[in-house]
């Protein structure tokens, strides 16, 4: 038997839901004795119930309010190359499989078994962003095995984001294998180029999980006039031109996101055709609204209002807030769509939130779509969070 320190749930501790697969235990459903806070975050520990039956394998970080994270329902699981290789190689057949070409999310944390842990694949390049302390002591493995399963030159960790804080993590960003791309790197998708920069950009440098709903935003905006809002690198808009848009406008707060949104326009060659506003979203809705500006397809992709449950109040009123400005500027008979990356705000209540805005704008609208992630950002059925992205298209 392993001789790991026992991680131990409370009595009254729901251990039927770890049984049946969800990955975490609160600290709140622990017993944490002075052994317990005093582990390494990041250790390893066999997880129990309340009744000392065996759960698993999972990793400890007593600093955090999720104390432990299920790395493997066998409890004698040696967390090695080996294990790292034989799951990331299970995570890149199936993105060979999806895509046709190295341009992915390559591993979406706890739904494909790395509690924690996002990597974006950009060609040769890998983007980590580990996000939970037990991969911090493992990185040199983890870059390893992506040189060799994955055959890619160059692995960058990436710091940023708040998971990491809540952790107790710092926000060094590194190289661990290579270098980091002296250019922003080019990624064709929809039939666009969007230039990802993998150092200074925002997460990882692109926004792989929009990808299907940018395709169906394009099937709408043939001959459209086409509004971008919180645009990041051009994420909709690009894909509106590439799709035969007449014009399309993008939207955002950052003028190294536009700068790299107008070069990807450039190009796709649509460049004639693309034109940028930059400065507050909700500024920039109202100034449009006041020069009577009107669009045939109008998508607002803003950042997590709801980043977590006591944020959801808040968080709704401002999408509310985002679809009462924008449908003002939807043209009779257009299309809105709107987008939510928050997991605290789920469908129902992002949906409603929508809707009450439209209504508040004076506006109806029909719901035509409703968009998820790419099944390159697989939903765990046991862990709500890692189907945090939905969108709601509208007919005005």
């Amino acid at each position: 038997m392993t001789d790991l320190p026992i991680l131990r749930l409370k009595p009254k501790a729901n251990a039927r839901a770890l049984r049946h697969g969800f990955p975490w235990v609160y600290a709140n459903e622990a017993v944490t004795d002075r052994r317990t806070k005093n582990l390494t975050p990041g250790s390893l520990a066999v997880l129990e119930d309340g009744e000392r039956r065996v759960l698993g394998l999972a990793t400890v970080n007593p600093n955090s309010k999720i104390i432990g994270r299920v790395l493997d329902r066998d409890p004698e699981a040696v967390i090695d190359k080996a294990w790292f290789a034989a799951r990331i190689s299970k995570a890149l057949d199936m993105r060979d499989r999806l895509y046709d070409a190295p341009f992915y999310r390559l591993v979406h944390a706890e739904a494909d078994g790395f509690p924690g842990l996002v990597i974006d694949r950009f060609g040769d390049a890998c983007v980590v962003q580990p996000n939970a302390a037990w991969l911090e002591s493992r990185l040199d493995i983890l870059a390893e095995v992506l040189a060799e399963v994955v055959g890619v030159s160059n692995v960058l960790k990436n710091a940023s984001g708040r998971a990491r804080s809540l952790e107790g993590l710092d926000d060094v960003n590194a190289v661990l294998i290579g270098a980091a791309p002296d250019a922003p790197v080019p990624v064709l998708m929809n039939g666009a180029t969007y230039m990802a920069d993998l150092t200074g950009g925002q997460k990882t440098g692109l926004f792989f999980d929009q990808r299907p709903n940018h395709a169906f935003a394009a099937s709408l905006s043939k001959d459209a006039r086409v509004l971008d809002v919180f645009s990041h690198v051009g994420g909709f808009a690009l894909a509106a031109l590439a799709g035969g848009a007449a014009h399309a406008t993008s939207v955002d707060g950052s003028a190294a996101a536009l700068a790299l949104a107008s070069d990807g326009a450039a190009q796709t060659g649509v460049a004639d055709r693309f034109t940028t506003r930059q400065g507050d979203a909700f500024e920039q809705l109202e100034a449009l609204s006041a020069e009577g500006a009107q669009f045939d397809v109008v998508i607002c992709d803003p950042p997590a209002f709801a980043p977590s449950k006591p944020a959801l109040e808040k968080g709704l009123r401002a999408y509310e807030r985002v679809a009462r400005l924008a449908a003002p500027l939807v043209a009779e008979g257009g299309y809105l769509g709107l987008c939510s990356c928050s997991h605290a705000a789920e469908l129902s209540l992002f949906r409603n939130a929508s809707a009450r805005g439209i209504g508040r704008a004076g506006r109806r609208g029909q719901i035509i779509h409703t968009g998820f992630a790419g099944p390159d950002h697989p939903l765990m059925p046991q862990l709500a969070e890692s189907g945090y992205l939905k969108s709601v298209f509208f007919r005005l």
